[in-house]
């Protein structure tokens, strides 16, 4: 058997069953079955997530009954139809037979049916058509990208329907591979010229001077140069957050909701490494991975803390600088690097995400010291939690004013997308 489909389809299953992160259990199955080509495991794994409800339109044209397939069966038809129909690279006959015989392992009984509905696939793909685009555009646009329609509504309520297919579109797309420079060990020319002579092909970022864009080589998270800790993988969107915060050394800098830490040593660096950072987070098994990174990148200026930033900590009243809140989202900007969120239903939940990123604000609002800086970020394309949190918290806090406040897009910006906005507090307030 494939060990390359057998990684591949183990993801999807636990992706589908056990509803976990697509990146964790990619990593863990990769590790585990060791594949060949974890590459084209990757490839499989984040086509079939892309695009799933497409393929499950193209499974229901070919197969009454869609709803009683069952889990097993419909990842293994999956996986078939999007190597068929997706993938140049491989021939027809791999693409089934290799889908066989998984099912002869994972679904018995079930591979003669696998079999009838490849081939079936194959003989009618050219037939298949979307729906109706005249007769319903949200639909349309549902199916052809694999986006729940919930979603889709809510990106209209903001841009035309040109710009929301364009968004739509990016989000199927793989996010260039971004990494950061940590200036406390080596300078952005040395970097380049060590990544290049492992045969990494690097281009400078667009939008933050220690941003590099690996876009070839292997194993980067293996090299030396990143065991000790000449850099760090993060989205450019991610990092401007510290550009904007714009820390100085000898600040005393609070990160709330820091875990896992890439916004924290963002700052450290910018802060030369000289100051004082406490990076809170409710879980602890998360602030492990602070300290294990601040090791790593030889950062020692951050202090963890367990602490629920709905809360006040009166211990740290004014006594801030500056403080970033990166607050808990509905995750849409990041859809790239997780195709599940596509698919997660609209809940209470998530309606109540606003009220809680503004209780967070409010709080965060106390530690600034008079004429600081408190920033407010998410990695969510939604007015609801990013724009009109804003306007509420300006509205309730008459000490802070706004500064500057980005939208970050990944078919505009090519990063993820992300929503910064950075507010100064008033030097005295003046009651009149």
């Amino acid at each position: 058997m494939d060990a390359n489909r057998k990684t591949a389809y183990y993801t999807l299953l636990d992706i589908e069953t056990k509803k976990s992160y697509s990146n964790i259990a990619l990593n863990h199955h990769i590790i585990c079955g060791r594949p060949s080509s974890p590459s084209f495991v990757r490839e499989v794994v984040y086509g079939v997530l892309e695009n799933k409800m497409l393929l499950d339109y193209i499974i229901a044209k070919l197969v009454p009954d869609i709803d009683k397939i069952k889990t097993s069966d419909l990842v293994i038809l999956r996986m078939g139809i999007y190597q068929l129909g997706y993938m140049n690279s491989v021939p027809e006959y791999a693409a089934v037979n290799e889908s066989v015989v998984l099912a002869k392992r994972f679904c018995k009984g079930r591979e003669a049916f696998i079999n009838a509905v490849l081939r079936s696939y194959i003989r009618e793909k050219l037939t298949i058509e979307l729906p109706d685009r005249a007769e319903n555009e949200i639909e349309y646009l549902s199916i052809k990208y694999s986006c729940l329609p919930w979603i889709i509504e809510l990106w209209l309520e903001q841009y035309n329907v040109e710009f929301v297919e364009e968004l739509l579109k990016s989000c199927n797309e793989t996010p260039t591979l971004t990494i950061r420079l940590n200036w406390l060990k080596i300078m952005k020319k040395d970097l380049i010229e060590k990544l290049e002579a492992k045969g990494f092909t690097v281009e400078n970022g667009k939008l933050c001077e220690n941003a590099l864009r690996v876009t070839k080589g292997n194993d980067l998270l293996e090299s030396r140069l990143y065991k000790q800790g000449m850099f760090s993988v993060q989205d450019e969107a991610s990092m401007l957050v510290s550009v904007v915060l714009d820390p100085k050394q000898g600040d005393t800098v609070l990160d709330l909701c820091a875990a896992p830490g890439g916004k924290t040593f963002a700052i450290a660096e910018r802060m030369n490494n000289k100051g004082r950072i406490i990076a809170s987070d409710v879980y602890t098994r998360k602030l492990a991975l602070i300290d294990a990174e601040a090791k790593r990148l030889g950062v020692d200026i951050v202090e963890t803390k367990i602490w629920d930033a709905t809360k006040i900590d009166s211990t740290l009243i004014e006594k801030a600088d500056r403080v970033l809140i990166d607050a808990p989202c509905s995750g849409l900007g990041v859809i790239r690097r997780k195709p599940e969120i596509k698919y997660k239903k609209r809940t209470s939940e998530f309606d109540s995400l606003p009220r809680k990123q503004l209780t967070m604000l409010n709080t965060a609002a106390g530690y600034v010291k008079p004429g600081g800086v408190l920033v407010y970020s998410t990695c969510t394309i939604n007015p609801n939690e990013n724009q009109r949190v804003i306007a509420e918290f300006l509205k309730k806090n008459p000490a802070f004013a706004k500064e500057e406040m980005i939208q970050l897009l990944p078919n505009v910006n090519d990063t993820d997308g992300f929503f910064i906005c950075k507010m100064r507090k008033a030097e005295s307030i003046v009651i009149r």
